[in-house]
């Protein structure tokens, strides 16, 4: 019995990061509990650099990189929800 129960507690842990995977969540755990500004700032940076964004401040080019390519920083469905997402969390915290 003990067993069984500690297989479906495993299950359950497994489908539960299985959900937050399907919706970006790996990080947001990570926002959602406390991040520094700096934290949030980078997640949100980051999710533009993967997707080509040309920065432009001095913070931008020195933590991504100068390069920017094809698309330029247009987000897809998902990761601009992610974005909005961390700004809200950025003003929450005043950053």
């Amino acid at each position: 019995m003990k067993s069984m129960n500690a297989m479906i507690r495993i299950l359950a842990a497994g489908a539960i990061l299985s959900a937050f995977a399907e919706i970006g969540a790996s990080a947001p755990a990570l926002a959602q509990s406390g991040a520094s500004c700096d934290q949030l700032w980078r997640e949100r940076n980051a999710i533009y650099a993967r997707a080509g964004h040309c920065f432009q401040t001095t913070r931008g080019r020195s933590v991504f990189g100068g390069g920017c390519f094809p698309p330029y920083g247009r987000l897809s469905g998902a990761d601009a929800r992610r974005v909005r997402q961390l700004q809200t969390l950025e003003r929450r915290n005043g950053c």
